[in-house]
């Protein structure tokens, strides 16, 4: 359990992040809901959780900002007085062909996806050292492991996000502080419901379980990694896909 912990989750609005946040709460965390643009969503996760009778608040912030972050992680820690948890969940795709892509295609993804995760984890890096606690968690993709046609982008963004996880942990094992990841597989959201039935067949075709995976799959995912049982963990990527990838 997670009574008294303090979460940051990226890309909570919707989506994978939204159940992440959801799991967390239930799971006794206090947490902080970041969106770029769904505002809705956000004050959405943020009632629910209420509801609850957990804390929890909306937080607008654009990752790719390294500046805006600073900001959001020192007005956490105001409020809160400590982060124990954060989530880099938030991200973006831009697809195409890497013939078409264009630069701004590349950069844009890049800029959300991995970089939006190195400013978060650089700016809560000393607030953890200090406390001498922490649990990072990477939202990475099984497209970060094998590759995707039309997503040259996204799956570098995303086996980058992996390789920094290893090299983050390395530094901050010492101090108490876990850095893992969580790599879905095809998860059932509103980007995948409005797929056309021929492409989801295919999809199933691919996935030993024959089933598209659900968010709270994720989501209990990540609770794992921010609890005390997974205190001698560091580094690692679970891959929750269903058997697609193996």
């Amino acid at each position: 359990m997670l009574e008294g912990r303090v979460a940051l989750i990226t890309g909570a609005g919707k989506g994978i992040g939204k159940e992440i946040a959801l799991e967390l709460a239930r799971n006794g965390a206090k947490c902080v809901i970041n969106y770029a643009s769904s505002s809705a969503g956000a004050e959405d996760t943020v009632a629910q959780i209420r509801e609850m009778g957990q804390e929890a608040c909306a937080y607008k912030c654009d990752v790719s900002d390294a500046t805006a972050v600073q900001e959001m992680v020192a007005d956490v820690l105001k409020n809160y007085g400590r982060i124990d948890i954060l989530v880099n969940n938030a991200g973006i795709t831009k697809d195409n062909l890497v013939m078409a892509m264009k630069e701004e295609e590349f950069d844009a993804v890049m800029d959300i996806n991995l970089k939006g995760a190195f400013h978060c984890i650089k700016a809560v890096t000393k607030p953890m050292m200090k406390q001498r606690y922490g649990r990072i968690i990477n939202i990475t993709s099984i497209v970060g492991l094998i590759g995707n046609a039309g997503q040259a982008n996204y799956a570098a963004s995303k086996a980058g996000l992996i390789g920094m996880t290893k090299s983050v942990a390395r530094e901050l094992a010492t101090r108490n502080i876990t850095v893992n990841a969580v790599a879905p597989g095809f998860i059932q959201t509103d980007m995948t419901d409005v797929l056309p039935d021929s492409v989801k067949e295919q999809l199933l075709s691919q996935i030993p379980m024959k089933k598209l995976g659900e968010t709270k799959d994720i989501a209990n995912a990540v609770c794992f990694f921010a609890d005390e049982k997974a205190a001698y963990i560091t580094g690692q990527v679970l891959s929750v896909n269903g058997g697609m990838a193996m």
